[in-house]
């Protein structure tokens, strides 16, 4: 058996134990398991050249940069307004208010960055009209919970950026920039999307819903006047990854030259991220929320809840940078090219793996820790890594949010919708078995992308 299998089991071993049987945060854990593979391998000599690497990742102050900005939307509620406008348009549809919620969930999701936060913010409006149309408690909490989670996907949710550099450790020979990767991670995120669009359509078949009442139905222009402005940030995060995709090798490259046009395409997060916490405070109503001082005491008070997700980042970039040297990804590559697996064998496998280890690991740990891991099990089998990476996203921090035991998402939503706790797990159990064969079909390459 390879020594990277040893390690890999040291590694899960000591994040489960310390998470779950001493319930100790995962940050912990991470950092931990980090101590102890140096212990087993020796590597005390190098352990500052693997924080440096770690530290020298620029897609960590990407994501610290990305946390800063949703938290200031959250903050101002500048988007709050869009759920209004997207109510008005799709809630007069039999079963509208289920279609409201999956696109105002997945909308919100993708700028918010957490899962339980956005059934709480989008869920208040969402699963009580769900409700009134006629949707059962269960059926209305797992819809916003599901569509809530999908934010873990789509631009500029962090655990894209951390699956970007799963691809550089596992596959630096793959060139992709990162404006072409943000379009394949909304080509990708759009077919999860329209499978839940899907489901609801099903479900409201099943239990014969209705449509909003009219009375209760918001108007178009009068949502347009109160929420255009915050339709302006999603314009705003998405024009810039949008342009480098298409005109980096023409437009870009001919003024700035390829490597000018490189590291324009490089610092877009960065760019992208400060622009609109900026442009966000320019068009808050409460300028008092934006103050200096406010903002100060907003990061001051936000840090606890800022710092174990960059811990984890950074200790699992430590691991990373560990494993590189150990040649960990080479040996599992070789691994599993001799083992002859079929590539929907593996598939299957990966996926399941995955599923299970959302059930007692945060989503963005294990694409932290494991990413690499899964790009090099999936391209032994000639799964594309690019493919490979962007669905990291999907088959560890979406499907964690939506599988019990750790799918908060699932509670705050029942919390919400006051549903039977039985009832709710098994209607769960639905949109789960959808999401994994979605992601089956979808890593065999028998769907389009977009940018792919």
């Amino acid at each position: 058996m390879p020594s990277a299998f040893i390690y890999l089991g040291i590694l899960l071993v000591v994040v489960c134990v310390w998470f779950i049987v001493f319930k100790r945060p995962v940050y912990e854990a991470v950092l931990l398991s980090f101590i102890v593979l140096i212990a087993v391998t020796g590597k005390w000599s190098k352990v500052g050249d693997y924080i440096d690497g770690a530290l020298s990742t620029s897609l960590l102050y990407s994501m610290v940069a990305f946390v800063a900005m949703s938290m200031i939307m959250t903050k101002t509620k500048i988007l709050d307004s869009c759920v209004g406008i997207i109510l008005s348009l799709l809630g007069r549809f039999t079963g509208g208010a289920g279609y409201v919620t999956v696109a105002a969930a997945s909308f919100m999701g993708a700028l918010s960055g957490s899962g339980p936060a956005n059934v709480m913010t989008t869920g208040v409006m969402t699963i009580p009209a769900m409700k009134k149309s006629g949707f059962p408690a269960e059926l209305a909490a797992n819809i916003q919970s599901n569509s809530s989670y999908l934010g873990n996907m789509i631009p500029p949710s962090n655990n894209i950026l951390a699956a970007l550099e799963a691809l550089a450790v596992a596959a630096p020979l793959a060139v992709v920039s990162q404006g072409q990767f943000w379009i394949i991670m909304w080509g990708l995120s759009l077919w999860f999307i329209i499978q839940r669009v899907v489901m609801v359509l099903i479900f409201c078949k099943r239990y014969k819903v209705k449509p909003i009442p009219k009375e209760e139905l918001p108007r178009f222009r009068d949502a347009l006047k109160a929420g255009w402005q915050g339709l302006l940030l999603p314009v705003i995060i998405i024009a810039p990854f949008l342009l480098d995709y298409l005109f980096k090798d023409t437009f870009f490259t001919s003024r700035l030259g390829a490597k000018g046009a490189s590291q324009l395409s490089k610092s877009l997060l960065l760019f992208v991220a400060g622009l609109s916490a900026i442009i966000t405070c320019l068009l808050a109503k409460d300028k008092k929320q934006v103050s200096s001082h406010s903002i100060a005491k907003m990061f001051a008070d936000g840090v606890k809840s800022i710092a174990p997700t960059i811990g984890v980042c950074v200790f699992g970039y430590m691991i990373g940078e560990l494993f590189a040297d150990l040649n960990v990804t080479g040996e599992l590559e070789v691994f599993f090219a001799s083992l002859g697996m079929g590539k929907l064998w593996l598939v299957i496998v990966v996926c399941i793996i995955t599923c299970i280890l959302g059930m007692i690991i945060p989503g963005s740990t294990i694409v932290v820790t494991f990413g690499p891991l899964f790009i090099t099990m999936l391209m032994s089998v000639g799964v594309n890594p690019v493919l490979a990476a962007g669905m990291l996203p999907c088959i560890c921090g979406v499907m964690c949010g939506i599988t019990p035991p750790l799918g908060l998402g699932i509670y705050t939503g029942m919390a919400l919708a006051e549903s039977d706790f039985d009832k709710t797990i098994k209607n769960n159990m639905w949109w789960v078995a959808a999401q994994f064969i979605l992601q089956i079909i979808v890593l065999m390459g028998w769907l389009p992308i977009i940018g792919l």
